[in-house]
């Protein structure tokens, strides 16, 4: 990779550690599902301007669902009913494992034996950090948090069906799908007046937040690790996302005072292991028709 690409692989992997944090701060002030739609919002603005990429709508929906409604809604609701930013950003990150396997399913791509230990070893820190569940924040809460890494891998695969699409047309447009029915939830799970409230009543941090998150985590950054995808086989490009856990975990740390125990710690230290044993192995095999 040429050095200034190195750079931007390294500057998406901070925002997107950082987005977890501005995250944390803006769900001080809108719920879940607010928060969420306004995010997607932001980052659908470019829609007024570029037309609809050829992708069917149905595809269109079915990949906005995944990718983007499922995993990131799921992520808020864990973030504001306890679960550590830190260990939020080490178990969204777990998706690796879950897309491997259902690659497997759907497409027959058997997993190499590197992978396959990889899945173990991660799959042990899943549990080891399940071991932990009930103590700060409610089973409930990881489990709805567990949704994410799996609407995150589903999207993946859903993904490949756009193959061709312009990246930056392409989510915003996908950004505009979630945002119209995240704003109708908003509306029945809270109420049209206290999201009125919380709309009107924004302070300055949450703003920004918002827009960060919105303009930079989602728009750019995605485009930007689109790009990247484009230019360069993904064996070089997708390693840098082990580093959006360490960089979550690190600024949770500074701004929250995040603490974790000695098992979640080495749970959270078994995922990222194991995750990097599988997108550091070797692209798996199609399996024959005859397997």
């Amino acid at each position: 990779m040429k050095p200034a690409d190195i750079l931007i692989a390294l500057m998406v992997a901070i925002i997107w550690g950082l987005a977890f944090v501005a995250s944390r701060i803006a769900l001080d002030e809108f719920s879940p599902e607010l928060m969420t739609a306004m995010r997607f919002s932001i980052a659908a603005l470019p829609c007024l301007f570029i037309p609809k990429p050829k992708v069917a709508w149905s595809l269109l929906i079915a990949i906005s669902f995944t990718l983007f409604l499922g995993q990131f809604l799921s992520q808020a609701y864990g973030i504001a009913h306890g679960v550590p930013v830190g260990l939020t950003s080490v178990v969204v990150q777990s998706q690796a494992l879950f897309t491997i396997g259902f690659a497997a399913i759907a497409f027959g791509e058997r997993p190499t034996p590197a992978q396959t230990v990889g899945i173990v070893i991660a799959a042990v820190g899943l549990l080891m950090i399940c071991g932990t569940v009930g103590y700060d924040f409610s089973v409930a809460a990881f489990a709805v948090l567990m949704v994410s890494p799996i609407s995150f891998a589903a999207g993946n695969l859903l993904l490949r069906g756009a193959r061709g699409a312009p990246m930056f047309d392409l989510f915003a447009w996908l950004c505009l799908a979630s945002a119209v029915p995240l704003f109708v939830l908003a509306l029945v799970a809270n109420g049209p007046m206290p999201t009125f409230q919380s709309l009107s009543h924004m302070s300055l941090t949450s703003a920004l937040c918002m827009l960060a998150l919105g303009g930079v985590s989602t728009s750019i950054a995605y485009w930007l690790w689109g790009r990247l995808l484009r230019d360069y086989p993904a064996a070089q490009v997708v390693p840098f996302a082990l580093l959006v856990p360490f960089v979550g975990s690190a600024a949770s740390s500074v701004v929250f005072g995040e603490r974790f125990g000695p098992l979640r710690l080495a749970g959270m230290l078994t995922v990222i292991g194991g995750i990097a044993v599988m997108v550091l192995a070797r692209r798996p095999q199609t399996l024959s028709k005859t397997a």
